[in-house]
């Protein structure tokens, strides 16, 4: 069957199909990163790690406690000075995972699902959009695979202790490339114990070697990831800062102090860490509740939603795009569960538990993003191309040849269609990130960047007229330091909003700017006008006209963001 006319036809077609969407990802991804994160965190801090010569503590980067296993990759073309080159090394982890993927179904199935399910893989929305940006997501994915690959050989070699400490070495990877990896640990170490001590019950093995099993997965993982863990535990008594910091005697909490480097704090993009209330931060749910305007019942299907309801840059709706079709077909991988081989079962078990646990672990601790789930995707792809096939079958055996022809034709046009909304997806992506006219030319790069980050120009302007002593403190420019040659802070609070609602005067607050070597401000007047009109009275606004009009210099403006001096001494 595998080498019959029509499915080696099939092969030529979906190999083409492959060849299109990489080909369309690489030209996506030719253009400068304005990505948010890229911007506030995985190239700004390995540039600030060349700068100084190393690696070093940077306290009011909250991001820099972070494990940095790729960003440190993304050091190398930036010494260069090259900040594309990140974006393909960063696709180059999805293709890595593409390998696994196909490997794994080619053995299970044969070379022409293994080809739909890395067509299916790569061409995925959420896949898409990491692939041309300077994320770690895409380098996460590739080793939480590699390490659920892994633990699957273990056990269909008999438990063979190679491959589960091959697995741990993935996952200890995986943790030093995201916090998320925790959760990888943990349902993977859960796994090694249940797995084993129900295959060895009754046997003379004891449950204890379950148990130490599990403990020298957790070992090895652990010793990968323990660069990152050792730095963060010297620098504050916290080994995976700044997350549980209740459960340590920490030296510092979150980030406050001024510092005199480039800080690119702040909330991940997309994330609701902004929304407040006056008696502490308030819960994901709550959020989606009295915010999102949902209903109990939309809450608790978002485990389901965030297959059908994905939308970019878009929290409410989960801040990317899976497909309809990574929820139903790992349905049809059960259909013919009872003829699958022992080995089988336990395989599409596990790929199903890992999927559904993970989701959840999600669901319940953090208000759901699509990234945030991102290492269930290649188990589902797998278990989709399990299920097509299973489907296939159950149709071919239990319907006349009539009916066979017509819910065969039904399934292909089905998947057909939801594949179509992978590529209008893509199409779209050309519409939006405008890559032709950069690189036939028309557009130059700081044109380019500033199209998509207006504040651009006024740090531009920084860095071309500006002394390379000078501090700015930047008020809205959403805490995106990696295209200021500049320092620059980002606590407009701390010093705009603290010290004039304490009743300071204009000659006060700037007395504060100088003391702690403020020299400029850049400033997003929309963002900052209605930051005002919300945060001060009459009186105060006074006060901080005086500090803007008579004790600073307007010195630049463009594109709704504005460079003022301090008048000096």
């Amino acid at each position: 069957m595998d080498k019959t006319p029509i499915n080696t036809s099939l092969k030529i077609i979906l190999c083409g199909l492959l060849t299109i969407l990489i080909v369309s990802i690489i030209i996506l991804a030719c253009v400068p990163p304005v990505s948010r994160d890229a911007l506030i965190h995985h190239l700004a801090i390995p540039k600030l790690y060349l700068k100084h010569g190393g690696i070093y503590e940077i306290p009011n980067a909250r991001f820099s406690y972070y494990p940095m296993n790729l960003d440190l990759l993304y050091i190398i073309p930036l010494y260069f000075g090259n900040d594309i080159i990140p974006k393909y090394m960063h696709f180059g982890f999805a293709l890595l995972t593409a390998y696994l993927i196909f490997s794994y179904l080619k053995r299970r199935l044969d070379a022409l699902y293994a080809l739909l399910g890395v067509l299916l893989f790569l061409s995925l929305p959420v896949i898409v959009k990491l692939s041309i940006t300077v994320y770690v997501d895409l380098g996460l994915i590739f080793f939480s695979t590699a390490s659920l690959i892994f633990f699957l050989k273990w056990i269909k070699n008999d438990f063979n202790l190679k491959y589960l400490l091959i697995s741990a070495v993935w996952c200890g990877l995986s943790l030093g490339t995201k916090y998320t990896g925790l959760v990888v640990l943990f349902l993977l170490t859960l796994f090694t114990v249940f797995i084993y001590a129900r295959a060895s019950a009754g046997a003379a093995t004891k449950p204890s070697k379950a148990i130490g099993l599990g403990i020298a997965f957790m070992l090895v993982a652990g010793i990968v990831f323990s660069p990152w863990a050792i730095r963060n535990y010297i620098w504050t008594n916290n080994p995976i800062y700044p997350l549980y910091n209740s459960w340590f005697d920490v030296k510092k909490t979150v980030p406050t102090e001024f510092s005199e480097t480039n800080e690119p704090g702040g909330a991940t993009e997309g994330s609701n860490a902004n929304i407040k209330k006056s008696s502490g931060e308030w819960g994901h749910f709550a959020v989606r509740k009295i915010v999102f305007n949902e209903k109990w019942w939309q809450i608790l299907i978002i485990p389901i939603r965030i297959f059908f309801q994905g939308e970019d840059d878009n929290p409410k709706y989960f801040d990317g795009r899976l497909n309809p079709l990574l929820f139903f077909l790992p349905i049809f991988a059960f259909l013919s569960f009872r003829r699958d081989s022992s080995k089988l079962k336990t395989e599409k078990t596990i790929l199903l538990a890992f999927s559904i646990l993970f989701i959840l672990y999600a669901f319940f601790l953090t208000d759901m993003r699509i990234r945030y789930i991102s290492p269930v995707i290649p188990p589902l792809v797998m278990l989709s191309m399990l299920g097509l096939k299973d489907l296939r079958k159950v149709i071919e055996n239990r319907f006349s040849n009539y009916s066979r022809k017509i819910g065969l034709t039904a399934v292909y046009l089905i998947v057909f269609f939801l594949f179509c909304s992978n590529a209008v997806y893509i199409f779209n992506q050309f519409r939006l990130v405008e890559p032709i006219d950069y690189i036939r030319g028309r557009v130059g790069r700081d044109e380019y960047i500033e199209r998509y980050r207006p504040g651009h120009a006024a740090i531009q302007f920084a860095n071309l007229h500006l002394s390379k002593d000078v501090k700015i403190l930047s008020v809205f420019l959403g805490n995106r330091s990696y295209y200021s040659n500049r320092a620059m802070v980002f606590h407009y609070k701390k010093f705009l909003l603290d010290t004039i609602s304490q009743g300071l005067s204009s000659a006060e607050v700037i007395a504060i700017l100088k003391n702690v070597g403020i020299t400029h401000l850049i400033i997003r007047y929309d963002l900052f006008n209605r930051w005002v009109e919300n945060n001060f009275n009459e009186s105060q606004k006074g006060v901080l006209r005086k500090v803007l009009n008579e004790c600073m210099d307007l010195i630049f403006s463009k594109r709704g963001h504005g460079v003022f001096q301090l008048h000096p001494v």
